[in-house]
């Protein structure tokens, strides 16, 4: 598989598995399933939009390749309807909105790192692309139903997002085949946000303060 094909193939995996965290989130929601559509396909691709946006790549890059919003409405779908499954099991639905969307940050904190070193921005600045590309799908999906969003909640997520853009992008400032470096990085993303989900790893709050 080439380097190109590669990131194609990330690209729609992360799609998918962002878009189905918005399906099972809309039947959680008891929405309808154009509500579950519609919240998949901004997860999904959610994230990369804004990315685009902030790096001047216009037209954002599902507007040139419709393809990606099919990808995002299917998962939206899926999330929907698989989730009927586990109906009435609400523990279950939510662990398997929170490893799918494991999945996704995983993979779209490469994506966006990548789209970052493309562009041609400072290694700094990739990172953040990164850590957009998987932050604000998500963002957008939990603002949408009201909930308090996930990486406002969950401590180790956008920091998962930042561990995997960064050894991304440091992987290939010194020298590593992006072949290795974009499934590495995603593995190490998904690992560590895995670890958080387990473990229940989190940062120390501040305590209430009145």
């Amino acid at each position: 598989m080439s380097v190109a094909d590669l990131f194609i193939t990330l690209d729609f995996a992360g799609i998918f598995l962002f878009a189905l965290t918005g399906g099972i989130l809309a039947a959680r929601k008891q929405l309808d399933p154009f509500g579950a559509a519609v919240i998949g396909a901004v997860t999904g691709m959610g994230g990369g939009t804004v990315r685009d946006l902030i790096l001047g790549d216009l037209p954002v890059y599902w507007v040139a390749a419709p393809q990606y919003l099919l990808i995002a409405l299917a998962g939206g779908i899926l999330g929907y309807y698989g989730s009927e499954l586990v109906r009435g099991e609400e523990g279950n639905r939510r662990r398997l909105l929170l490893w799918a969307d494991a999945g996704g940050l995983g993979v779209f904190c490469v994506i966006g790192a990548q789209a970052g070193l493309a562009a041609g921005v400072h290694w700094s600045i990739a990172m953040v692309t990164g850590v957009m590309s998987a932050a604000f799908g998500g963002l957008l999906r939990d603002i949408i139903v009201n909930d308090v969003p996930l990486v406002l909640r969950e401590d180790v997520y956008a920091l998962a997002a930042l561990f995997g853009a960064a050894v991304y992008v440091f992987s290939v400032l010194f020298g590593l085949p992006e072949s290795w470096a974009a499934p590495g990085a995603a593995l190490a993303a998904f690992a560590l946000r895995a670890c958080a989900i387990i473990w229940k790893w989190s940062l120390p709050p501040i305590g209430r303060v009145d």
